[in-house]
């Protein structure tokens, strides 16, 4: 009888999907130096930037769904720690009876199929938790993002930009930027004011 390896492997994926949820917490790769406020150089016509790992993370919608995915995954990998550690003590019960001769041979036959059986189920929720918060994370982004570029049509309407760029510190395509044309604050302050009115009419 294999122990529930497996299913430990299982709970470190559902665990290490947090992780993937913070691949935008790296450094601005673009600097705002001066004292020239965001926004404030750029005008209509211009070509601008937006940070989007720095914006990401200052932008309360993310950090509030991202807080709940987070709480969601621990949950998922308590519950999934605790029926696997019943899982293994009932193995090794199973174990024991049978090294003492206090169950016969088509009693222990028995019982390891159902403890077989037991393992596959364990395995196949496991599996089926990983790939429920996998989904949970995409659909995460695609709130996040399709607000934003909500948001951005309706802001252009008013600022008329040429272009707005996005950026990160990943792929970063911008070698060299004047501060005023970077429009992240000025976005993330707008995207939070639009997220408070919408939280407001829950």
């Amino acid at each position: 009888m294999k122990n529930a390896s497996i299913i430990t492997n299982v709970i470190l994926s559902v665990a290490v999907i947090v992780l993937f949820i913070l691949h935008f917490t790296s450094k601005p790769s673009v600097s705002n130096s001066g004292s020239v406020t965001q926004g404030e150089l750029a005008a209509a016509g211009d070509i601008v930037f937006v940070q989007i790992d720095s914006l990401v993370n200052q932008y309360d919608m993310f950090n509030d769904l991202k807080s709940e995915l987070e709480s969601k995954a621990q949950t998922i990998q308590s519950d999934l720690t605790k029926r696997s550690r019943t899982f293994e003590n009932d193995v090794k019960d199973f174990q024991q009876k049978v090294q003492k001769g206090l169950i016969t041979r088509s009693q222990a036959e028995t019982q390891q199929q159902q403890l077989a059986m037991r393992e596959q189920d364990l395995q196949n929720y496991a599996n089926q938790k990983q790939v429920e918060m996998q989904e949970e994370e995409q659909v995460l982004y695609r709130r996040v993002f399709d607000a934003l570029n909500s948001y951005l049509v309706k802001m252009n309407q008013e600022k008329g930009f040429a272009m707005i760029i996005s950026t990160n510190s990943a792929t970063n395509t911008i070698l060299l930027g004047d501060s005023g044309l970077d429009i992240t604050k000025m976005v993330v302050a707008g995207l939070n004011d639009e997220y408070i009115k919408t939280k407001a009419k829950r």
